[in-house]
């Protein structure tokens, strides 16, 4: 049985999102890209020669059937997540499936019952958690070093052009501005407060259907409130704030990818933080998944599965707020 001494990735889907990933695996010392599957092979071939990765197939089946894979990292678009984690699981691979989990609660649930009843390692792929600045935040809460957090403003937009058919506007893919972009700040509400109590929301749908930009309100039992917003029609200056009784905590922009913040203690001088990442910033939740292998933990602390069943449930609430109900569903 493998000791998990140097980690074999195989990634399903040779996508943008993919390149990222296989960068920043690229960037561990003790992780190794061993194999890419996709529907087609000469794309798998192409992706392979491009990160150096020996093993490549045309299907993904023959992928997650590969002895040499440990973990695969499920890089498909929204709508297939489920069915490709499925897969994985199924063949006996612990997985990590990029953001959003699936395209709704129901989903998420079959996925996850299906990796504990199988006890395989399953995470959802929210990198920002886990860069290094995160890490630092979680710990700046931790310490009060803002008093007791009381409201959280974040968001996360840019402009695309409409396209049918592309993956940002096509309901039948899991299109719109929430489960693309808006998971983020989303997310990132459930690492300051955890899960709210009361959620609404406004959206503005496109001509195709789906929600092209949108402002969240969620409430908390002990009174706190985190405003968010997303768009995949209008830029943002994706910033994040956390306001408490005694200061507060800036990450500037991207602050989903962020490498510095301010924090200002009410009364006394601000103090720039700076926490620069490596690589592509892939390579953390990578060696998050590395870590857990190595422990035989079939979760991680950073990204729980039922905080990944709470965010899923809180997206659907907001969709059904605004009428939006995917093909699939």
């Amino acid at each position: 049985m493998n000791n998990f001494s140097t980690i074999r990735w195989g990634i399903l889907g040779p996508g943008n999102i993919a390149r990222r990933f296989a960068e920043g695996v690229k960037s561990v010392n003790d992780a190794r890209l061993t194999a890419v599957g996709s529907r087609d092979l000469a794309k798998a071939n192409a992706f392979a020669d491009q990160y150096d990765i020996p093993n490549r197939y045309g299907s993904y089946q023959e992928l997650v059937a590969d002895p040499e894979v440990d973990v695969i990292y499920v890089a498909t678009p929204h709508n297939f997540h489920k069915e490709h984690s499925l897969l994985a699981l199924n063949a006996g691979k612990p997985v990590l499936c990029e953001k959003p989990f699936t395209i709704n609660a129901k989903e998420a649930e079959e996925v996850i019952a299906t990796a504990r009843v199988k006890n395989l390692f399953l995470m959802e792929g929210m990198w920002t958690r886990f860069f290094p600045l995160m890490y630092r935040v979680r710990e700046l809460l931790r310490e009060g070093a803002i008093g007791e957090p009381r409201m959280l403003t974040a968001d996360f937009g840019f402009r695309a052009e409409i396209n049918p058919e592309g993956r940002l506007f096509n309901p039948a893919l899991g299109g719109g501005a929430l489960l693309d972009v808006g998971v983020y700040p989303v997310s990132l509400s459930f690492m300051v407060f955890g899960t709210p109590d009361r959620i609404t929301g406004m959206a503005t749908l496109c001509e195709t259907g789906v929600d092209e930009q949108a402002g969240m309100v969620f409430g908390y039992p002990n009174g706190e409130i985190a405003l968010l917003s997303t768009s995949v029609r209008t830029t943002t200056p994706q910033e994040a704030v956390i306001l408490g009784t005694e200061g507060r905590i800036t990450i500037h922009p991207p602050w989903w990818q962020p490498r510095s913040m301010t924090l200002i203690r009410y009364g006394k001088p601000a103090e720039p933080i700076e926490v620069p990442f490596e690589s592509t910033g892939f390579n953390y939740e990578a060696t998050e998944v590395a870590d857990c292998l190595r422990k035989g933990k079939r979760e991680s602390d950073i990204m729980p599965l039922d905080e990944t069943m709470a965010i899923m449930r809180a997206m659907d609430t907001l969709r059904a707020q605004w009428g939006l109900k995917y093909p699939m569903e």
